[in-house]
């Protein structure tokens, strides 16, 4: 049964190796989130950094289709990416994938294991569907429940990766403890959840990745896939789809 981790810091088996540091928590940094609404589906994508870092590197979360918005204000900043993390791999979420290394780069794409055939084939990635299918760039890596990403410039967050399933098989959230929030992708809304009904979803995976997420504190919050940010605590509360889970 899975479950998250909310006695150690961090893991052992932090990746990518090459780039993720794990080391001795001092004082909490500043961390900035901005977000990105796009693309015909209004999916959300965000850019995470420390304003304190010199070397101005950044994550990416997701990168919907027409990243243009995103791809300019990083570029204005001076940002450099380190990372783009998939919540997961539908369609929505990776089209903009070949714009953003077109023009930032080759930056590395992480995604979980279980979608790393989603990107190339638009009938995982649900493309198929919304002609014309698309292939977008394969993963570099691969993330497992339980994983620390700890990246230099992010001064001294870790994100914890908690596999979600149900919207999908391999679907992420990225948990935070020391800044209480989480990057929770296609699985919980503000007052609604991921839907279930695609090809690879998994409707008694979505219960036990909502339960998950409930074990989180009522303080976190969450930064969801669609939609507006919102908390854990105002959502076991109030999202009728969690009512029968509590």
């Amino acid at each position: 049964m899975l479950r998250i981790d909310m006695s150690r810091a961090y893991l052992a088996d932090a990746i990518p190796a090459a780039t993720a540091t794990l080391r001795e928590m001092s004082a909490t940094p500043s961390l900035s989130i901005k977000s990105f609404a796009l693309g015909d589906f209004v999916t959300n994508a965000y850019v995470v950094f420390d304003p304190s870092d010199n070397a101005k590197s950044c994550w990416i979360i997701d990168c919907p289709y027409e990243p243009s918005a995103m791809i300019e204000a990083i570029l204005r900043a001076g940002l450099k990416p380190e990372l783009c993390i998939l919540t997961h791999c539908h369609c929505d979420h990776i089209a903009g994938l070949a714009e953003m290394r077109l023009k930032l780069g080759p930056v590395p794409i992480l995604c979980h294991v279980l979608e790393k055939d989603f990107n190339a084939d638009p009938n995982l990635n649900l493309s198929a569907f919304i002609p014309p299918g698309l292939s977008a760039p394969e993963p570099e890596g691969y993330l497992a429940h339980g994983q620390v990403i700890l990246l230099p410039g992010l001064g001294e967050y870790a994100f914890q990766v908690v596999h979600a399933p149900g919207h999908s098989p391999g679907m992420i959230c990225l948990w935070c403890a020391q800044a209480e929030l989480a990057f929770v992708g296609d699985t919980l809304f503000e007052d609604s959840i991921g839907r279930t009904d695609f090809p690879t979803s998994d409707p008694q995976a979505m219960d036990r990745s909502l339960r998950l997420l409930l074990t989180l504190p009522d303080a976190t919050k969450i930064y969801p896939g669609h939609g507006s940010a919102t908390t854990i605590g105002r959502e076991r509360r109030s999202n009728p789809f969690l009512r029968a889970l509590t």
